[in-house]
Order: C-alpha cells, then sequence, then structure tokens
C-alpha cells in the first residue's frame, strides 16, 4: 500500500469527517478508495453532477443501487440519512463550496459524521476551500506515480504488444531505465498515450522513441502554465570567469547517484546566486543542466498568483510536486526577488497570499527529500525576505560580481570564437582592459554592436569597432555605481564569492590569487 493510500485507511478509520483528494487521477484515485472500503468492510457511493449518487460497491456484494438526485444539497442530505458505513466520493465538488447554503450544510454534516463510520472524500483538480471549513477538512495530495509503477506500466505494455503481435519491442535493460525517466512526472493515463505515440510512430519501441517521449512530456508540461521544460543549449565553457562557483558545482556533480548515497552523502538543496545584473547567473543555471545531464525547469513564480483566494497556494503545490515526480532534476527559479518582494506587506496588500505561498516555498526548500537542486537568482538583495536567506534553505549562498581583467578578456574569447572570429585576431588584454566596470552581457552586446558597424560598412569587424562601442556604451556599474556598492558591502561577509577575483567595494578591479 503506498503512503497516500496508508494515509487514507488511517483517516478513515479515525473517523475523519471530510478529506479533500487533490488529484487528476480519477481513476487511480477511486482504485486507492475502493481497496479501502472493502478492506474495512464499507459501502462505496460516488456523486457526481451528471449522474447523481451511485453506489458503486456494496459491502454486503448484494446489491447496487442509484439515487439520481444530482442537487449538491440532495446529496448532503442523503449521506446524513443513510444508516450504513460508507465511503462517498464527490466528484468536482469544489464549484459548490461558494454557496453559503452548502457550507452550512456541510458543517452541520461534520459533526455528524464524527459519530458514525461515514466519511465524505472530495475529489478534484483544484483545491478550493472557503475559510469556514479549512478547520474541518483534511486536504491530501495524491502524487503522480513513481518509478515502481511506471515499471510496472511498461512491463504491462510491452506484455501487451509482444504477445498480441502489434509490434516489436526492442529495449535494453539501459533503455527500459531512461523511458521510465521520461515518463516520470506524467499520469497514468499521459504515460500510457506517450508509449502508445511511440508505438504507432513505427511499429516499434526501441531506444530512438526515448527522445519522442521526451519531447511529448515536455507539451504536457508545459500546458500546465506554472513550469516550462527548458531545453538548454549552453555549456560551462560558455560561462567565463566565476572558477569557485563552477568548482563546487563540478564536485556535486555526481550527488545525485546512488553510489554518493551509499557514501553517506545528503543530497544537495540548491544554491542562491546574488549579484549584479547581466554577470552570467542565468547562464550558469542554464549551463549546470547541460553539465550534470539533468532536465532543467524553469519556474516563473508570477505564474502562481491567481484572483482567486486559495488558488495560488495550489499553484505552489502543483509546480513543487510537479518538480519532485521528475526528479532528479534542477529547477531554475529567475529573479526569484520580483516574485517574493510583497511578504511582508502581504497581509495588508493581498490578504497574505504572497505570504501563503512564500512560507509553501521556502518550507519545501528545507524538508523536501526529493533530489532536486533549486538554483536560484537575484539582483536585489533588498527586495529578499530574510527568510529566503537564513542557512538550511539553500547549501550556499554565492555573490556574483563584474568581471576582473582576466575574465572580461576570458568572456571577449567566448564571445568572438561564438561568432566565427579567432581572438586571436584582437587584443584581448586591450579590449580587457577598456572594459573595465562592464558586464558579461554588456561585453557580448559591444561585440554585436562593433559586428552590426562593420557588416553595415561591407567589411570584417575590426578591433577598433570593438574599441568604439565599448566608448560608446555607459555600463550598468556607472548607472548604477551606488547600488552596486552597496550590494558588494552587503555581500562582503554574507555570501560567499563565485569568482577568486575579487573586486573592492570601490569598483576598481583587483586581481586576488
Amino acid at each position: 500500500m503506498s503512503d497516500v493510500a496508508q494515509q487514507l485507511d488511517v483517516l478513515i478509520r479515525a473517523r475523519y469527517p471530510i478529506l479533500y483528494v487533490v488529484s487528476w487521477e480519477e481513476d487511480r484515485a477511486m482504485y486507492l478508495l475502493l481497496k479501502i472500503a472493502r478492506a474495512q468492510k464499507k459501502n462505496l457511493a460516488v456523486w457526481t453532477a451528471t449522474d447523481g449518487m451511485l453506489t458503486v460497491e456494496v459491502a454486503s456484494g448484494l446489491r447496487e443501487t442509484s439515487d439520481k438526485g444530482r442537487k449538491p444539497l440532495e446529496a448532503l442530505n442523503a449521506i446524513l440519512q443513510d444508516a450504513q458505513p460508507c465511503i462517498y466520493v464527490l466528484k468536482d465538488f469544489h464549484p459548490y463550496l461558494k454557496d453559503p447554503v452548502v457550507i452550512r450544510q456541510l458543517r452541520d454534516l461534520c459533526h455528524a459524521l464524527r459519530r458514525s463510520y461515514k466519511t465524505v472524500v472530495f475529489l478534484s483538480p483544484l483545491l478550493e476551500l472557503p475559510f469556514e471549513l479549512q478547520k474541518s477538512v483534511t486536504v491530501l495530495d495524491l502524487p503522480v506515480p513513481g518509478r515502481q509503477v511506471m515499471e510496472g506500466l511498461l512491463d504491462e505494455y510491452i506484455r501487451d504488444v509482444t504477445e498480441g503481435q502489434k509490434a516489436k519491442v526492442a529495449l535494453s535493460r539501459r533503455d527500459k531505465d531512461r523511458l521510465v525517466d521520461a515518463v516520470l512526472g506524467l499520469t497514468l493515463d499521459e504515460a500510457e498515450r506517450v508509449f502508445a505515440q511511440a508505438l504507432v510512430r513505427d511499429a516499434k519501441l526501441d531506444a530512438s522513441d526515448i527522445e519522442a517521449v521526451v519531447s511529448e512530456k515536455r507539451q504536457i508540461i508545459r500546458k500546465s502554465g506554472l513550469l516550462e521544460y527548458y531545453d538548454p543549449e549552453e555549456e560551462m565553457a560558455d560561462v567565463g570567469g566565476m572558477d569557485i562557483l563552477k568548482e563546487w558545482l563540478r564536485k556535486r556533480g555526481r550527488a545525485f547517484s546512488d553510489e554518493a548515497r551509499a557514501y553517506g552523502l545528503p543530497r544537495p538543496k540548491g544554491v542562491l546566486l546574488l549579484g549584479v545584473q547581466g554577470c552570467g547567473k542565468s547562464l550558469t543555471a542554464k549551463a549546470v543542466a547541460r553539465l550534470w545531464k539533468l532536465p532543467l525547469l524553469r519556474f516563473d513564480v508570477s505564474r502562481i498568483f491567481d484572483r482567486f483566494i486559495g488558488s495560488s497556494e495550489t499553484n505552489m503545490r502543483h509546480a513543487l510536486q510537479t518538480a519532485e515526480s521528475i526528479a532528479p532534476a534542477i529547477l531554475w527559479v529567475d529573479e526569484i526577488e520580483k516574485a517574493f518582494s510583497g511578504t511582508e506587506s502581504s497581509g495588508i496588500s493581498d490578504a497574505g497570499t504572497t505570504a501563503r505561498v512564500f512560507g509553501t516555498f521556502i518550507t519545501w526548500l528545507q524538508e523536501t527529500s526529493a533530489l532536486v537542486f533549486t538554483i536560484a537568482t537575484a539582483n536585489n538583495i533588498e527586495a529578499l525576505p530574510p527568510e529566503l536567506l537564513r542557512k538550511g534553505r539553500f547549501d550556499e549562498i554565492f555573490f556574483v560580481d563584474l568581471p576582473s581583467p582576466s575574465e572580461r578578456r576570458e568572456i571577449f574569447t567566448i564571445h568572438l570564437r561564438k561568432r566565427g572570429r579567432k581572438p586571436r585576431d584582437f587584443g584581448l588584454d586591450e579590449l580587457g582592459g577598456l572594459a573595465d566596470g562592464f558586464s558579461g552581457a554588456e561585453i557580448e552586446q559591444a561585440i554585436v554592436s562593433a559586428l552590426y558597424d562593420a557588416f553595415d560598412l561591407g567589411r570584417e569587424v575590426e578591433m577598433r569597432d570593438i574599441i568604439h562601442s565599448i566608448k560608446e556604451s555607459v555600463p550598468l556599474s556607472v548607472t548604477m555605481r551606488e547600488d552596486i556598492s552597496a550590494l558588494r558591502s552587503w555581500a562582503a561577509d554574507r555570501a560567499r564569492p563565485a569568482s577568486s577575483a575579487q573586486r573592492p567595494a570601490d569598483g576598481k578591479p583587483e586581481e586576488r590569487c
């Protein structure tokens, strides 16, 4: 019996009056509840707005009855009057929880159910719970199937297609493991559909179908609107400087393996990258996914917030559960301060929604046991809630500063080579010195601007074009000198430097071994 099934079994035996199971998988949830009803020798009845109340399982096994009352109040009255031990599953009942009469009836029903062997179970993909029922209802999330369930589904599917000679199956043990990894995070129905799609395409199931399954999974995750399955093209070689951060990440590349668990290593939680805009924080997040060969999920927290009370918290839980379900994975939260900057005033501005969503997120950061590595980036330290910086939320907090002269030289090399030019044809030391105070993004734009100028003149780009672009640009370190100085001062003894080349608070470059 799964953890959720055991929890449901215990709560029903303990006479909890109303349970709320949040899941898209009605069939899977009904299967669990049916097993529990049989084990506890109880009836099982299901109500829907289309069919009314239907008794689908009777403990005696002698009868099956149907009551076509479709109105929610009629269903609740029928539950109240029934004398038999029973589990009542009310599907998609959440729209009726806005009716004050229904709410009152449920509160009355709670007191009666505590003295009986009857339990009401709301089953819905959405959690919308009125304030009046929050103390009476216990909420459970049915997580998507884990590896063991998906392995069983794949084995069953392979047996079906081979016995019926419907297709050829050519999967090694490693291929099967990769295919199971590809469907983790999907529901059983979604997994069956992607297996069927792979089969229909060429009448065979082999290693070539793994990427097709992954592609379909990307679409399914994107449809949720909460997470984006990001395909990084960037590599760690595209990141200039940040030698300390790179080495720290390299050492944790094998931390998700069974070998690491056997060695006694705890799972890595994540890293918070603070620093100046345009200095490679987001680029590093993308490159880590390629370095570790893990899926990268981009989490836009602004999509979480919904106009309905309670929906934002549900969205956050759903997004985090999705990330956990496809673990091991990397969860990338870009510019996290913009999402949670209003936490302190949340009680006044949005009835506490931001504070509750933030609380759910930081609790998950600290408590989750899933192999999900969180990379959060931030530009404005003052906008970050102090709770996020507390030890235990992230493994480390790194400060990403403006690049040093040697790092600027490396960044010029990267971007010139990326655009088909030979770095040795340019005076990299001179360019690195001229671009003092430039971020990596600003160096890239200086090269792009020089290419446009040279292209307009009908000739190859030259050193003088890049020098001209640099001199024409006003870097952010000048425009926001005071803010960057304050950021450096804060990070001096509160964050670990991402680079061994440290810059002092006055903004002048200084090399340090």
